[in-house]
């Protein structure tokens, strides 16, 4: 799987270089700027990017930006971004185009790389996955749709939020997958999201959770 690294920190930037070649994915660039990053896309037309929300030449959401940016040239681009800190917006910014393959963690996720590398390898397979922290400041506000939901439910869709499936959401909080897609359906339901809508309603159902 060929994968390009858009980080401006040189020592972060060749560790994560390290450690996907390690683990089998051709790192086809490395770049420190958000215009290499768009460059090296267009020309090594990678299955998945790895992103620093901050980078040159201003260092607040040139990152985001390109990732959106290249996202939109380039649909089929898998793209997890990195940001040193929880910034619930530029999460927003980067799902508003579609969740599927779409990835936002903490840099202090690198550091666990199994957690890393399951969430880089769900957002390459055109899952979502948001960081823990993310969803857990987000999971203490519950205003609008929201507070239509139950504990249970908010639950449910935190874990759908940080990208697991009904098998996965089952095991974490030791129920039944019927369990799940039975809170699943009331979620949909509560948000009114119907199956008549053309939209991917697991991801609609995330974004009210990441818009509340």
């Amino acid at each position: 799987m060929r994968v390009v690294i858009a980080e401006d920190d040189a020592l972060l930037r060749e560790g994560l270089a390290l450690l996907l070649g390690g683990e089998g994915f051709e790192v086809a660039a490395a770049v420190p700027d958000p215009d290499a990053f768009m460059k090296a896309v267009a020309e090594h037309h990678p299955d998945v990017a790895v992103v620093d929300v901050r980078m040159p030449p201003t260092h607040t959401d040139e990152g985001i930006k390109a990732a959106v940016e290249a996202r939109r040239l380039h649909p089929e681009l898998a793209v997890l971004v990195l940001s040193a800190y929880v910034e619930q917006a530029f999460a927003t910014e980067l799902l508003a185009g579609g969740a599927n393959g779409i990835g936002y963690l903490l840099k202090e996720r690198v550091g666990r790389v199994g957690e890393f590398m399951t969430a880089l390898e769900r957002v390459a397979a055109g899952g979502t996955a948001i960081d823990p922290e993310v969803v857990a400041q987000l999971f203490t506000r519950r205003d609008g749709p929201l507070d239509r939901l139950t504990t249970r439910e908010l639950e449910v869709l935190a874990l759908m939020a940080e990208g697991l499936g009904n098998t996965a959401i089952a095991e974490r909080l030791v129920v039944t997958e019927g369990a799940v897609h039975k809170h699943i359906r009331s979620i949909f339901a509560k948000l009114d999201l119907s199956p008549a809508d053309r939209v991917d309603r697991r991801v609609a159902a995330v974004l009210h959770y990441l818009n509340a």
